[in-house]
């Protein structure tokens, strides 16, 4: 593998951003694009963003970052759901393959660093709910689902550019706890959405400790993905 000198970090949510910051010394580019973060490790520089949640904001955010600057490399890096027995809450993913569950195309990410890849990451555009489902695609090689990765990686496949994933598990897709409602509290960003906030504890108030039970686990994993990131570029 060429090894890169200028790398771009996409994280769907702020949250899931946040701990790459310091270690990345990321500060805002001096670009139109408000959006950008510039930073450094070693002798890697890094341009970051948040993409937002979802396939389309991710796709964009891809294209907006790669027509930015020259990039070496791109890595997602972020939260991911369980699927099956081999993945616990805040175990690291680094997927063999990444399937687009709308279109049925696969995506093969390059490895960065000294992880060894395994298993599907599925990305879905929407919460998948049926359980059915989830065990169909735990039977190909499925250990997580997210919302964003295979339109990241489709953008960088058309654009010739290599690009690695770093996931981590926060919550279960395959015990039937997925809800809705809980996935309406955050904004398109993943910002808390206070309002719905407000309503969800004041009507669902039994319920408070599940979301503790979540913000828990949502910041082992983030913490594991962007530790896992930041060790991958300081091997360059």
């Amino acid at each position: 593998m060429t090894v890169p000198r200028r790398v771009a970090i996409l994280a769907p949510m702020r949250s899931e951003l946040a701990p790459l910051v310091r270690p990345l010394s990321l500060r805002r580019a001096g670009s139109e694009d408000g959006a950008l973060l510039s930073g450094s490790i070693g002798r890697v520089e890094v341009v970051a963003t948040v993409t937002g949640i979802g396939t389309r904001a991710a796709a964009r955010a891809a294209e907006r970052v790669l027509d930015a600057s020259p990039v070496e490399h791109l890595l997602v890096v972020g939260i991911a759901g369980g699927i099956g027995p081999s993945v616990a809450i805040g175990d690291l993913v680094l997927p063999e393959l990444v399937l687009d569950l709308a279109s049925g195309a696969e995506h093969r990410p390059a490895g960065l660093g000294g992880g060894a890849p395994r298993g599907a990451l599925v990305t879905s555009d929407g919460l998948i709910l049926d359980q059915a489902e989830i065990a169909r695609l735990e039977g190909r090689g499925a250990i997580a689902i997210d919302m964003e990765t295979a339109a990241i990686g489709a953008v960088c496949e058309r654009r010739s550019c290599p690009w690695s994933v770093f996931r981590a598990i926060s919550d279960r897709a395959d015990d039937g706890s997925a809800d809705p409602a809980i996935f309406g509290l955050a904004g398109p960003e993943g910002e808390a959405n206070l309002p719905a906030l407000a309503r969800f504890a004041l009507t669902r108030p039994w319920r408070l400790p599940e979301l503790a039970r979540l913000a828990r686990g949502s910041g082992l994993a983030t913490n594991a993905a962007a530790s896992a990131a930041v060790a991958a570029l300081e091997t360059l």
